[in-house]
């Protein structure tokens, strides 16, 4: 009678101890907003309390591989470490396989749309002939068993009415602005927001730049005012303006997209709390306490404004208050957009379905 043997997996190949630290290392990183000299503080620290390192390999001995596998950068003069270009990408890295881990493939861009027709990937749908399809979209296979089935085997004919077309997918390019809110309410109530929405941002670029290298994508911080950052400034953002001046942010992205020559257009904008400051010629208009008329209509002006210019706006809202809801509501609606009122946890995992889908429907 044959049974089975269980024994304990053993795998092939453990890491070693420099990947096993340099794993912890990468993911402090975000957290001290791209500090090495804080991150490594937090490891020691960790170190004493749980005992990473041994007597064969200390931290010393892994701030030493850092520098010597290019992680790590040493101030001739103050002595001072601070992160590699390696290090900025390998975070976007690891921050996409951390939140787009499964990964779909999606004109001669790469997005799928729901619309058939001249593409780079084919489609498992047949139909038929029509005037003006290409020679090479015919399956021939499907149009001889066609014409078998019309005409009978003996007798083979084919005919225009027999010939049977291979569907491909439609494939867009896009051009896709992240707004990132980085007002102070950011990391109030003792919730640190801002680092997922940094590593959303690292794995959206990286996924952009690696796997849809025709798209365009910019980032865009607000607070008092809006500017925009460099894909290798992500790990080093940090909370400060105290005010969230969403009109300026959706102005710039805006002002951005207009120059773009992709027909899709796109804005993602994440935010935890409402708009709270405008601009009004030199001097600001601000407002805390409450959703005030005269910021809440422009942003509603702006979203009309983005509709006729056939930009989408997906808002994140990561924060429940039932207050906002009206206002996230009317904007949407506005707009014909979508809106999410999403937790931390799930914050990449919707603007990755979004990004890819390309749907147009409204979630509330």
């Amino acid at each position: 009678m044959k049974g089975f043997e269980f024994s304990q997996f053993i795998p092939d190949e453990e890491k070693s101890k420099f990947e096993q630290l340099l794993d912890i290392f990468m993911q402090l990183l975000p957290y001290t907003n791209g500090d090495a000299q804080e991150a490594l503080q937090w490891m020691n620290e960790l170190d004493k309390q749980f005992q990473l390192t041994d007597d064969n390999y200390g931290m010393g001995d892994f701030i030493q591989d850092l520098k010597d596998n290019g992680y790590l950068k040493e101030h001739s003069v103050s002595g001072e470490y601070s992160i590699s270009s390696k290090t900025e990408q390998s975070i976007r890295q690891r921050s996409l396989e951390e939140i787009f881990n499964k990964l779909k493939k999606s004109k001669k861009g790469e997005h799928t749309t729901k619309k058939s027709g001249l593409g780079d990937e084919i489609s498992p749908d047949i139909r038929n002939y029509q005037f003006g399809d290409k020679l090479e979209q015919i399956d021939f296979t499907e149009s001889i068993r066609a014409a078998q089935i019309n005409h009978g085997v003996e007798n083979f004919s084919l005919y225009e009415n027999d010939l049977q077309i291979q569907e491909t997918e439609f494939k867009a390019q896009t051009s896709t602005v992240l707004m990132i809110d980085i007002s102070h309410s950011m990391i109030l109530y003792g919730e640190d927001r801002i680092t997922p929405a940094k590593k959303v941002a690292m794995a959206l670029s990286e996924l952009i730049t690696t796997k849809y290298p025709k798209d365009t994508l910019d980032i865009v911080v607000f607070g008092n005012d809006a500017w925009t950052v460099e894909i290798k400034d992500l790990p080093y953002l940090q909370v400060g303006p105290f005010h969230t001046n969403t009109v300026a942010g959706l102005e710039l992205a805006m002002d951005i997209l207009r120059r773009k020559k992709n027909a899709n257009k796109k804005i993602f904008m994440i935010t935890d709390g409402k708009p709270t400051c405008l601009k009004v010629g030199g001097k600001y208009y601000k407002n805390a306490f409450g959703l005030d008329r005269r910021i809440t209509n422009r942003c509603i002006n702006l979203a009309a404004q983005c509709k006729k210019l056939k930009i989408d706006i997906t808002t994140f809202m990561i924060a429940s208050d039932p207050y906002l809801q009206q206002f996230v509501t009317e904007f949407t609606e506005t707009n014909n957009g979508k809106a999410y009122f999403a937790t931390l946890d799930n914050l990449g995992s919707f603007i990755f379905k979004d990004f890819e889908s390309g749907k147009r429907r409204n979630v509330y």
